[in-house]
């Protein structure tokens, strides 16, 4: 099969392109920041390499352990069985999909186990995770959500059992901070004491910005370091520059694809799916050709083991 010159630009594409291994590698060597002068060798850092065409590989000139090296090495994809087509294909489905992709979407589309494709998505997921460069500045909107099933959804039985209390007392609770036309950073917190969540804002949001929250008392004090103005929901949702829509909007986002596509998600990964939103999000503006050109540059350096990512040690990964 001859190499598809021209990169791909939509799904479709991206299939046909990358069911050629020879351009699965041109194209992840071609975003490695490591390799941007030549490949090198993991292992000791030598440039003295070779290409192994049979095999898709390197070979170092040094003798020593590990001297065969696959492009996969040092990223997401390391010691994984799945090709990368397979690989690449569900990176562009769940990076340019508004409200997500479901493990069983993966499955069906890409021919592997319901469980592999959960295992890929998280995997993927991980390289979502963005880099804080420097602290939010200018106008930024603050508010928190709950995240967790709806009682009015449940079974009696189920309700009786899982509902403890009122309001967000069962749920698992979410802060975001949005600068106004600009990203948005969210993290999963324990609780909206004022302690927590000032001490979350004065970490992401630089010193006197305008910041722009709900009535929540815990938000009480911050204009001491910043411009903060209230807006009182329940009067109104906004009052000319004063408004959390930005955020609202975000998390309109996020609920659709947790609710919609992920149904059920565990407190304990619940942040990996923040990441994931965040990231279509903040690239909004992108078309999908440069969001997943983003994706793959953020691949190198990261790893998530299964036992990792299930908390059992010992249990073997999923090969197909």
């Amino acid at each position: 099969m001859e190499a598809i010159n021209s990169e791909p630009k939509t799904l479709q594409e991206a299939i046909l392109y990358f069911a050629n291994p020879e351009n699965c590698l041109n194209y992840l060597v071609a975003r490695r920041p490591e390799w941007a002068n030549g490949v090198t060798c993991p292992t000791c850092g030598s440039d003295k390499v070779s290409f192994l065409k049979n095999q898709l590989r390197w070979q170092c000139a040094s003798h020593h352990a590990k001297r065969q090296f696959s492009v996969k090495v040092g990223t997401i994809f390391e010691e994984s069985p799945i090709g990368l087509d397979k690989w690449l294909a569900a990176m562009w489905m769940i990076l340019n999909a508004k409200n997500g992709i479901s493990s069983c979407e993966i499955s069906r589309a890409l021919g592997v186990t319901q469980k592999t494709a959960w295992f890929m998505l998280h995997r993927i997921r991980l390289a979502q995770q963005g880099k804080h460069g420097g602290k939010l500045s200018g106008e930024v909107e603050i508010d928190e959500t709950f995240i967790g099933g709806k009682s009015r959804n449940m079974h009696k039985a189920k309700r009786a059992r899982v509902i403890k209390g009122t309001g967000g007392n069962d749920k698992e609770i979410v802060l975001g901070m949005l600068e106004r036309g600009g990203n948005v950073r969210v993290m999963h917190v324990e609780n909206r004491r004022k302690s927590e969540l000032q001490r979350q804002v004065r970490e992401h949001v630089e010193a006197g910005s305008a910041i722009f929250t709900d009535e929540l008392l815990s938000y009480d004090g911050l204009s001491e370091d910043y411009k903060h103005a209230v807006i009182n929901h329940a009067i109104e949702y906004a009052n000319e520059n004063t408004h959390t829509n930005g955020m609202e909007n975000f998390w309109s986002l996020l609920k659709r694809s947790l609710h919609g596509t992920y149904v059920s998600v565990e407190p304990f990964h619940l942040f990996r799916y923040i990441d994931e939103q965040a990231f279509r999000f903040n690239n909004r503006k992108m078309t999908d050709a440069e969001r997943f050109d983003t994706g793959v540059r953020e691949i190198v350096g990261k790893r998530l083991t299964y036992a990792e990512l299930t908390g059992k040690v010992g249990e073997t990964e999923p090969i197909n």
